[in-house]
Protein backbone atom coordinates (compact mmCIF):
# COMPACT_ATOMS: atom_id res chain seq x y z
CA UNK A 1 0.00 0.00 0.00
CA UNK A 2 1.37 3.33 -1.33
CA UNK A 3 2.13 5.76 1.84
CA UNK A 4 0.01 8.11 0.66
CA UNK A 5 -2.95 6.00 1.59
CA UNK A 6 -2.07 5.20 4.81
CA UNK A 7 -4.16 6.35 7.84
CA UNK A 8 -2.24 9.17 9.66
CA UNK A 9 -3.82 8.17 13.36
CA UNK A 10 -1.09 6.68 14.87
CA UNK A 11 -3.69 4.57 16.48
CA UNK A 12 -5.26 3.32 13.46
CA UNK A 13 -3.08 0.35 12.87
CA UNK A 14 -2.25 -1.09 16.24
CA UNK A 15 -5.16 0.16 18.05
CA UNK A 16 -6.89 -1.88 21.31
CA UNK A 17 -9.62 -4.14 20.18
CA UNK A 18 -12.80 -3.40 21.12
CA UNK A 19 -13.95 -4.95 24.24
CA UNK A 20 -17.54 -5.67 22.91
CA UNK A 21 -17.26 -9.79 23.21
CA UNK A 22 -19.94 -9.38 20.31
CA UNK A 23 -18.05 -7.51 17.78
CA UNK A 24 -15.18 -10.35 18.12
CA UNK A 25 -14.62 -12.90 15.74
CA UNK A 26 -14.17 -16.21 17.89
CA UNK A 27 -14.15 -19.65 16.97
CA UNK A 28 -17.70 -21.45 17.45
CA UNK A 29 -18.57 -23.05 20.77
CA UNK A 30 -19.29 -25.88 18.68
CA UNK A 31 -15.66 -27.27 17.48
CA UNK A 32 -14.85 -30.68 18.86
CA UNK A 33 -11.79 -28.56 20.74
CA UNK A 34 -13.92 -26.50 22.92
CA UNK A 35 -11.10 -26.97 25.68
CA UNK A 36 -9.02 -24.60 23.35
CA UNK A 37 -11.18 -22.53 22.04
CA UNK A 38 -11.96 -21.86 26.55
CA UNK A 39 -8.55 -21.49 27.04
CA UNK A 40 -7.84 -18.88 23.74
CA UNK A 41 -10.50 -16.64 25.29
CA UNK A 42 -9.89 -16.60 28.71
CA UNK A 43 -12.29 -18.77 31.56
CA UNK A 44 -14.32 -17.00 33.94
CA UNK A 45 -14.16 -19.22 36.70
CA UNK A 46 -16.92 -17.03 38.56
CA UNK A 47 -19.67 -16.87 35.66
CA UNK A 48 -22.01 -19.91 34.83
CA UNK A 49 -21.52 -18.98 31.30
CA UNK A 50 -18.62 -20.91 30.64
CA UNK A 51 -19.66 -23.74 32.87
CA UNK A 52 -19.43 -26.87 30.67
CA UNK A 53 -21.73 -28.86 33.08
CA UNK A 54 -24.23 -26.20 32.74
CA UNK A 55 -27.89 -28.34 30.78
CA UNK A 56 -31.09 -26.32 29.49
CA UNK A 57 -33.57 -27.97 32.00
CA UNK A 58 -36.40 -28.73 29.16
CA UNK A 59 -33.85 -30.72 27.03
CA UNK A 60 -30.49 -31.55 28.63
CA UNK A 61 -28.31 -29.53 26.00
CA UNK A 62 -25.67 -26.84 27.16
CA UNK A 63 -28.15 -24.01 28.49
CA UNK A 64 -27.68 -20.37 27.31
CA UNK A 65 -26.21 -17.66 29.16
CA UNK A 66 -29.96 -15.97 30.28
CA UNK A 67 -29.00 -12.92 28.34
CA UNK A 68 -31.15 -9.71 28.69
CA UNK A 69 -31.38 -5.87 27.42
CA UNK A 70 -27.92 -5.43 29.98
CA UNK A 71 -25.76 -7.78 28.91
CA UNK A 72 -24.98 -6.36 25.21
CA UNK A 73 -22.92 -3.56 23.77
CA UNK A 74 -25.13 -0.80 22.30
CA UNK A 75 -24.00 -0.70 18.64
CA UNK A 76 -25.98 1.60 17.00
CA UNK A 77 -29.27 -0.43 16.33
CA UNK A 78 -31.54 -2.59 18.25
CA UNK A 79 -31.87 -6.46 16.84
CA UNK A 80 -33.74 -9.37 18.53
CA UNK A 81 -32.30 -11.55 20.63
CA UNK A 82 -31.09 -14.58 19.17
CA UNK A 83 -31.67 -17.56 21.22
CA UNK A 84 -31.11 -20.60 19.32
CA UNK A 85 -33.86 -23.41 19.39
CA UNK A 86 -35.57 -21.35 21.68
CA UNK A 87 -36.71 -19.20 19.18
CA UNK A 88 -37.64 -22.27 16.86
CA UNK A 89 -41.85 -22.58 16.24
CA UNK A 90 -43.31 -24.76 19.02
CA UNK A 91 -46.09 -26.21 17.31
CA UNK A 92 -48.47 -23.21 17.63
CA UNK A 93 -48.83 -21.69 14.62
CA UNK A 94 -46.41 -18.27 15.51
CA UNK A 95 -42.48 -17.39 16.62
CA UNK A 96 -42.15 -17.46 21.16
CA UNK A 97 -42.79 -13.54 22.42
CA UNK A 98 -41.44 -12.98 25.58
CA UNK A 99 -44.49 -10.58 26.75
CA UNK A 100 -47.02 -12.81 25.32
CA UNK A 101 -45.61 -15.46 27.26
CA UNK A 102 -45.36 -13.18 30.51
CA UNK A 103 -49.28 -12.06 29.78
CA UNK A 104 -50.74 -15.36 29.05
CA UNK A 105 -51.48 -14.56 25.51
CA UNK A 106 -49.12 -17.06 23.12
CA UNK A 107 -46.78 -20.08 22.77
CA UNK A 108 -45.27 -21.16 26.28
CA UNK A 109 -41.22 -20.77 26.59
CA UNK A 110 -40.91 -23.73 28.19
CA UNK A 111 -43.20 -27.00 27.57
CA UNK A 112 -43.51 -27.98 30.85
CA UNK A 113 -46.17 -26.06 31.80
CA UNK A 114 -48.32 -25.75 28.22
CA UNK A 115 -51.98 -26.33 27.33
CA UNK A 116 -52.60 -29.80 27.32
CA UNK A 117 -50.79 -30.12 31.06
CA UNK A 118 -52.92 -30.33 34.09
CA UNK A 119 -50.36 -28.75 35.97
CA UNK A 120 -50.18 -25.09 34.51
CA UNK A 121 -52.20 -22.78 33.64
CA UNK A 122 -55.90 -23.54 32.57
CA UNK A 123 -58.43 -21.37 31.16
CA UNK A 124 -61.48 -20.97 33.56
CA UNK A 125 -65.66 -21.10 31.47
CA UNK A 126 -67.20 -17.88 32.33
CA UNK A 127 -70.42 -16.74 31.70
CA UNK A 128 -71.02 -13.34 32.00
CA UNK A 129 -73.51 -12.16 34.12
CA UNK A 130 -76.03 -9.25 33.25
CA UNK A 131 -73.98 -6.27 35.52
CA UNK A 132 -70.58 -7.85 33.57
CA UNK A 133 -72.38 -7.01 30.04
CA UNK A 134 -69.78 -4.43 29.68
CA UNK A 135 -66.68 -6.02 30.31
CA UNK A 136 -64.07 -5.83 27.75
CA UNK A 137 -62.73 -9.17 27.06
CA UNK A 138 -63.62 -12.89 28.89
CA UNK A 139 -62.78 -12.90 32.48
CA UNK A 140 -60.37 -15.94 32.48
CA UNK A 141 -58.89 -15.90 36.34
CA UNK A 142 -60.39 -15.93 39.57
CA UNK A 143 -59.08 -14.37 42.44
CA UNK A 144 -59.24 -16.56 45.44
CA UNK A 145 -58.52 -13.99 48.97
CA UNK A 146 -55.56 -15.66 51.32
CA UNK A 147 -56.31 -17.53 53.56
CA UNK A 148 -56.33 -15.01 57.22
CA UNK A 149 -54.79 -15.98 60.56
CA UNK A 150 -56.19 -18.91 62.87
CA UNK A 151 -58.83 -17.88 64.97
CA UNK A 152 -57.06 -17.99 69.03
CA UNK A 153 -59.23 -19.37 71.66
CA UNK A 154 -60.35 -16.13 73.48
CA UNK A 155 -61.96 -15.20 69.90
CA UNK A 156 -63.33 -18.83 69.53
CA UNK A 157 -64.90 -18.35 72.85
CA UNK A 158 -66.07 -14.88 72.12
CA UNK A 159 -68.02 -16.19 69.29
CA UNK A 160 -70.10 -18.53 72.01
CA UNK A 161 -73.84 -18.16 72.95
CA UNK A 162 -72.97 -17.91 76.63
CA UNK A 163 -69.50 -15.81 76.01
CA UNK A 164 -72.33 -13.15 74.11
CA UNK A 165 -74.96 -13.34 76.90
CA UNK A 166 -71.72 -12.95 80.03
CA UNK A 167 -70.96 -9.83 77.36
CA UNK A 168 -74.77 -8.21 77.54
CA UNK A 169 -75.06 -9.00 80.77
CA UNK A 170 -71.57 -7.25 82.01
CA UNK A 171 -72.55 -4.26 79.80
CA UNK A 172 -76.08 -4.23 81.22
CA UNK A 173 -74.44 -4.12 84.57
CA UNK A 174 -71.84 -1.41 83.45
CA UNK A 175 -74.67 0.61 82.37
CA UNK A 176 -76.29 0.37 85.01
CA UNK A 177 -73.86 1.30 87.42
CA UNK A 178 -72.93 4.54 85.04
CA UNK A 179 -76.34 5.80 85.69
CA UNK A 180 -77.03 4.81 89.37
CA UNK A 181 -73.63 7.28 89.48
CA UNK A 182 -75.19 9.58 87.54
CA UNK A 183 -72.83 9.50 85.01
CA UNK A 184 -74.92 8.25 82.25
CA UNK A 185 -78.72 9.03 80.94
CA UNK A 186 -81.12 6.86 79.18
CA UNK A 187 -83.35 7.72 76.02
CA UNK A 188 -80.62 9.93 74.33
CA UNK A 189 -78.62 10.55 77.52
CA UNK A 190 -81.01 13.66 78.77
CA UNK A 191 -82.68 10.92 80.96
CA UNK A 192 -80.44 11.30 84.56
CA UNK A 193 -80.76 9.59 87.65
CA UNK A 194 -81.55 13.60 88.87
CA UNK A 195 -84.26 13.84 85.92
CA UNK A 196 -85.77 10.87 86.73
CA UNK A 197 -86.69 11.94 89.91
CA UNK A 198 -87.77 14.69 89.31
CA UNK A 199 -90.47 13.99 86.04
CA UNK A 200 -91.65 11.15 89.00
CA UNK A 201 -92.65 13.77 91.56
CA UNK A 202 -94.42 15.57 88.67
CA UNK A 203 -96.01 12.86 86.98
CA UNK A 204 -97.21 11.97 91.02
CA UNK A 205 -98.08 15.16 91.69
CA UNK A 206 -100.26 15.79 88.33
CA UNK A 207 -102.01 11.91 89.15
CA UNK A 208 -102.70 13.55 92.56
CA UNK A 209 -104.55 16.35 91.61
CA UNK A 210 -106.74 14.22 88.77
CA UNK A 211 -107.58 11.73 91.52
CA UNK A 212 -108.71 14.56 94.48
CA UNK A 213 -111.19 15.56 91.52
CA UNK A 214 -112.35 11.67 89.79
CA UNK A 215 -112.62 9.67 92.95
CA UNK A 216 -115.81 9.73 94.67
CA UNK A 217 -116.04 10.38 98.17
CA UNK A 218 -117.87 8.08 100.62
CA UNK A 219 -121.02 10.04 101.48
CA UNK A 220 -122.45 10.37 105.04
CA UNK A 221 -125.79 9.13 106.16
CA UNK A 222 -128.65 10.33 108.22
CA UNK A 223 -132.57 9.08 109.01
CA UNK A 224 -134.88 11.38 108.50
CA UNK A 225 -135.89 12.97 111.89
CA UNK A 226 -139.64 12.27 111.71
CA UNK A 227 -140.47 9.25 110.09
CA UNK A 228 -136.99 6.82 110.30
CA UNK A 229 -138.66 4.23 109.04
CA UNK A 230 -141.38 3.87 106.23
CA UNK A 231 -144.69 1.81 105.59
CA UNK A 232 -143.77 -0.33 102.27
CA UNK A 233 -145.81 0.15 99.43
CA UNK A 234 -146.33 -1.37 95.76
CA UNK A 235 -144.83 -4.65 94.62
CA UNK A 236 -142.57 -4.33 97.77
CA UNK A 237 -145.20 -4.61 100.25
CA UNK A 238 -146.52 -7.49 98.24
CA UNK A 239 -142.81 -9.48 98.48
CA UNK A 240 -143.36 -9.49 101.84
CA UNK A 241 -146.28 -10.43 103.52
CA UNK A 242 -147.31 -9.33 107.14
CA UNK A 243 -147.01 -11.82 109.77
CA UNK A 244 -147.23 -11.77 113.32
CA UNK A 245 -147.19 -15.69 115.42
CA UNK A 246 -146.71 -17.02 118.65
CA UNK A 247 -145.73 -20.76 118.09
CA UNK A 248 -143.50 -20.94 116.99
CA UNK A 249 -142.56 -17.33 117.77
CA UNK A 250 -141.96 -15.38 114.55
CA UNK A 251 -142.98 -11.61 112.53
CA UNK A 252 -141.83 -10.52 108.86
CA UNK A 253 -142.85 -7.68 107.50
CA UNK A 254 -141.52 -5.12 105.17
CA UNK A 255 -140.84 -1.56 105.52
CA UNK A 256 -138.53 1.67 103.76
CA UNK A 257 -135.57 3.01 105.60
CA UNK A 258 -135.53 6.93 104.82
CA UNK A 259 -132.26 7.65 104.52
CA UNK A 260 -130.42 10.92 103.53
CA UNK A 261 -127.24 10.48 101.76
CA UNK A 262 -124.70 13.71 101.53
CA UNK A 263 -123.00 13.98 98.47
CA UNK A 264 -121.55 17.34 98.90
CA UNK A 265 -117.90 16.27 99.26
CA UNK A 266 -117.82 14.39 95.83
CA UNK A 267 -116.90 15.56 92.20
CA UNK A 268 -118.32 12.76 90.37
CA UNK A 269 -121.52 10.53 90.67
CA UNK A 270 -121.42 7.94 93.33
CA UNK A 271 -122.85 4.68 92.17
CA UNK A 272 -123.51 1.91 94.74
CA UNK A 273 -122.88 -1.65 93.68
CA UNK A 274 -125.01 -2.49 95.92
CA UNK A 275 -125.99 -0.39 99.01
CA UNK A 276 -126.47 -2.90 101.77
CA UNK A 277 -128.19 -2.49 105.08
CA UNK A 278 -128.77 -5.05 108.09
CA UNK A 279 -130.95 -4.35 111.37
CA UNK A 280 -130.11 -5.07 114.87
CA UNK A 281 -132.30 -4.91 117.78
CA UNK A 282 -130.28 -2.53 120.25
CA UNK A 283 -131.41 -4.71 123.65
CA UNK A 284 -129.99 -7.92 122.22
CA UNK A 285 -128.32 -7.70 119.35
CA UNK A 286 -129.99 -10.08 117.08
CA UNK A 287 -130.22 -9.36 113.37
CA UNK A 288 -134.12 -8.97 112.88
CA UNK A 289 -133.92 -7.50 108.90
CA UNK A 290 -131.46 -6.80 105.94
CA UNK A 291 -132.41 -4.93 102.14
CA UNK A 292 -129.92 -4.16 99.17
CA UNK A 293 -130.20 -1.15 96.85
CA UNK A 294 -128.31 -0.36 93.56
CA UNK A 295 -128.32 2.94 92.47
CA UNK A 296 -126.31 6.11 91.20
CA UNK A 297 -126.22 9.16 93.34
CA UNK A 298 -125.08 12.88 91.92
CA UNK A 299 -122.38 14.86 93.34
CA UNK A 300 -122.87 18.10 94.98
CA UNK A 301 -126.06 17.76 97.17
CA UNK A 302 -128.47 16.01 99.61
CA UNK A 303 -130.17 13.19 98.06
CA UNK A 304 -133.32 11.36 99.90
CA UNK A 305 -133.71 7.76 99.11
CA UNK A 306 -136.18 4.92 100.91
CA UNK A 307 -134.39 1.72 101.30
CA UNK A 308 -136.45 -1.23 101.26
CA UNK A 309 -135.85 -3.52 104.28
CA UNK A 310 -137.35 -7.03 104.91
CA UNK A 311 -138.07 -7.45 108.67
CA UNK A 312 -137.90 -10.98 109.54
CA UNK A 313 -137.20 -12.87 112.95
CA UNK A 314 -137.84 -16.48 114.25
CA UNK A 315 -137.73 -17.65 117.91
CA UNK A 316 -138.84 -20.79 119.96
CA UNK A 317 -141.62 -19.33 121.76
CA UNK A 318 -143.22 -16.05 122.74
CA UNK A 319 -141.53 -15.74 125.64
CA UNK A 320 -138.25 -14.55 123.18
CA UNK A 321 -137.16 -10.85 124.38
CA UNK A 322 -136.49 -9.93 120.48
CA UNK A 323 -139.51 -11.01 119.87
CA UNK A 324 -141.89 -9.48 122.11
CA UNK A 325 -139.80 -6.52 121.81
CA UNK A 326 -141.12 -5.96 118.38
CA UNK A 327 -144.64 -7.28 119.18
CA UNK A 328 -144.92 -4.63 121.83
CA UNK A 329 -144.17 -1.95 119.22
CA UNK A 330 -146.26 -3.03 116.25
CA UNK A 331 -149.50 -4.26 117.93
CA UNK A 332 -152.67 -2.37 117.57
CA UNK A 333 -153.06 0.96 119.68
CA UNK A 334 -156.38 -0.31 121.42
CA UNK A 335 -154.28 -3.05 122.77
CA UNK A 336 -151.55 -0.95 124.15
CA UNK A 337 -151.82 0.36 127.92
CA UNK A 338 -153.04 3.65 127.76
CA UNK A 339 -153.59 3.73 123.74
CA UNK A 340 -149.68 4.21 123.38
CA UNK A 341 -147.11 1.63 121.88
CA UNK A 342 -143.52 1.35 122.81
CA UNK A 343 -141.03 2.47 120.11
CA UNK A 344 -138.64 0.28 118.48
CA UNK A 345 -134.72 0.63 119.25
CA UNK A 346 -132.50 -0.48 116.58
CA UNK A 347 -129.17 0.04 115.37
CA UNK A 348 -129.06 0.21 110.77
CA UNK A 349 -125.55 -0.70 109.98
CA UNK A 350 -125.08 -0.18 105.89
CA UNK A 351 -122.03 -1.61 103.73
CA UNK A 352 -121.67 0.78 100.79
CA UNK A 353 -119.94 -1.09 97.50
CA UNK A 354 -118.84 2.08 95.97
CA UNK A 355 -117.76 2.21 92.23
CA UNK A 356 -113.94 3.43 92.18
CA UNK A 357 -113.16 3.09 95.82
CA UNK A 358 -111.59 -0.03 96.73
CA UNK A 359 -113.01 -2.72 99.56
CA UNK A 360 -116.15 -1.62 101.53
CA UNK A 361 -117.04 1.48 103.47
CA UNK A 362 -118.87 0.82 106.24
CA UNK A 363 -121.26 3.00 108.71
CA UNK A 364 -123.58 2.25 111.49
CA UNK A 365 -126.39 4.84 112.49
CA UNK A 366 -128.54 3.84 115.84
CA UNK A 367 -132.22 4.70 116.07
CA UNK A 368 -134.32 4.77 119.19
CA UNK A 369 -138.11 5.35 119.95
CA UNK A 370 -139.13 4.39 116.47
CA UNK A 371 -142.63 4.10 115.64
CA UNK A 372 -143.27 0.80 114.19
CA UNK A 373 -144.15 1.39 110.54
CA UNK A 374 -147.00 -1.02 110.99
CA UNK A 375 -149.97 -1.48 112.86
CA UNK A 376 -151.22 -4.91 113.80
CA UNK A 377 -155.11 -5.66 113.88
CA UNK A 378 -156.78 -5.51 117.45
CA UNK A 379 -158.21 -9.03 116.93
CA UNK A 380 -154.39 -10.17 116.55
CA UNK A 381 -153.13 -12.58 119.09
Amino acid sequence: MDSNRKSTVSSFYGRKTSMDALNSDFPSPSTPNIHNYQQARGRDDVSSFYDAEHRNLDNGQPGTAGYNRNSFFFAGREEPVKGGRDEEDRGHGEAWDVYADFNNAGPKYSSVFDATSQEGYQPLAHTPKAEDASTIGPVELVTVPAMGPEWKREEMHNMTKKSRKANKAEARATKWKEWNRGNRGWCGGWLTRRVLVIVVFIICAIIGIILAFVIPRVPKLAFNSDHPLANATGSWEEAVPLTFQRSPANFSFAAFADLQVDTTASYVPIKFNPLHAEVYDTDTNRKVGSGDLSLTLPPKRFNNILLPLNFSYIASNDTDQTWRNWYDACKNQGASPGGVRKGLKFRLVVEMHIFGLIGTQKTSTPVSNVACPIELPITSV
